[in-house]
């Protein structure tokens, strides 16, 4: 079992749960195959956040050029860590954006 994620224009749109990654459908690789049967782009994501930065979730940004997931920037200030795809927030004093 493998979690995947719809995006569209860098926004996740929808995660399901599907077959393991490991696994060819119609010969395809999973990406791909949900990816053209939905007719958006689809990337596994990794519930123990091991690949592509955090959990994707609804709402969440892929940011294609790193090939992560990570949630929108809580602030101006904030640095995303490439590496994890989390944001690093020295300022405890602001409310997240919209």
């Amino acid at each position: 079992m493998a979690h995947y994620a719809f995006i569209t224009d860098g926004i996740v749109t929808e995660v399901i749960t599907g077959i393991d990654e490991t696994e060819l459908i119609e010969g395809l690789d999973t990406e791909t195959w949900y990816g053209n049967f939905r007719g958006q782009v689809c990337k596994r994501t990794s519930y123990n956040n091991k690949i592509r930065g955090t959990f994707a979730g609804i709402g969440s940004l892929y940011l294609e050029d790193l090939d992560i997931f990570t949630m929108p920037q809580c602030h101006d200030e904030a640095i995303l860590d490439e590496s994890n795809g989390t944001w690093i927030c020295n300022n405890t004093d602001h409310e997240r954006k919209p």
